[in-house]
């Protein structure tokens, strides 16, 4: 068993109305190794100014941390083929809508990835194929899209 934390701080400006919902949704997420990263709400889902069009937002999050999990496990994978990976590059798109349920989600997630080999050893269209869906399979976050969320409350 492995453990994984983050600390997500955010807090309310002085001057900042709270309750009719005119705040910033500024906040801070912060990683062991001291990574500390700008977020916010989407402002496709709170509008300007409340949302920081250019802090990173949970949706883009999931998109990236799918797209990051399938890359590493492509790469290992393919390393142990026995193929050499020059560059990948995956331009991921996630479409929020409302799912089976009604609720709005991140129902479908494109990956884009664009492989450049070197070497004379390439593989065919069909183990390129193969091996992007065998990461797909074995991608620890792909694997955990549907997973029960535990609430902690803490005053």
């Amino acid at each position: 068993m492995s453990e994984y934390s983050a600390t997500i701080s955010w807090q309310c400006g002085v001057s900042e109305p709270f309750v009719d919902q005119r705040y910033s949704r500024a906040h801070w997420w912060e990683f062991d190794g001291g990574v500390r990263v700008p977020a916010s709400s989407s402002p496709h889902v709170v509008p300007l100014p409340y949302s920081v069009a250019e802090r990173v937002d949970p949706e883009e999050a999931f998109v990236a941390a799918l797209s990051s999990c399938h890359m590493l496990t492509f790469l290992w994978l393919v390393a142990r083929a026995g193929y050499r990976v020059e560059s990948y590059r995956d331009e991921a798109v996630g479409i929020m809508e409302a799912n089976e349920r009604g609720r709005q989600a991140i129902t479908r997630v494109t990956l884009q990835p664009l492989v450049q080999f070197a070497g004379d050893r390439q593989p065919t269209l069909a183990e390129l194929e193969q091996l992007h869906c065998q990461a797909h399979g074995e991608c620890f976050i792909a694997n955990s899209v549907k997973t029960i969320v535990t609430t902690r409350i803490r005053v």
